[in-house]
């Protein structure tokens, strides 16, 4: 069986947890829920990291990380206000 990384994130007022912490060469999935209408959390991205995804009011959505490369990452809100960190070592 392939062992898979999982984390759930909330998305309200910013990123809950706001670093993510994931081995490197196992395969990686992050679900962003946001909770809160702010606007600029509808979106969350990361050019690094190659997503972009929109963010429905409590409608969970999940995006692959690649875990090749060990290393710290950014994803943000569409805005770049608010921010995280994916952290793969």
């Amino acid at each position: 069986m392939t062992e898979k990384q999982n984390v759930n994130i909330t998305v309200a007022r910013g990123y809950q947890p706001q670093v993510v912490n994931l081995k490197q060469g196992v395969p990686a999935e992050l679900t962003f829920t946001r909770t809160n209408a702010q606007g600029c959390l509808d979106v969350v991205q990361s050019k690094t990291l190659a997503f972009e995804t929109d963010l429905p009011l409590n409608d969970p959505q999940t995006v692959a990380v690649p875990t090749d490369q060990a290393g710290e990452f950014v994803f943000s809100c569409g805005m770049d206000m608010f921010r995280g960190k994916v952290v793969i070592s």
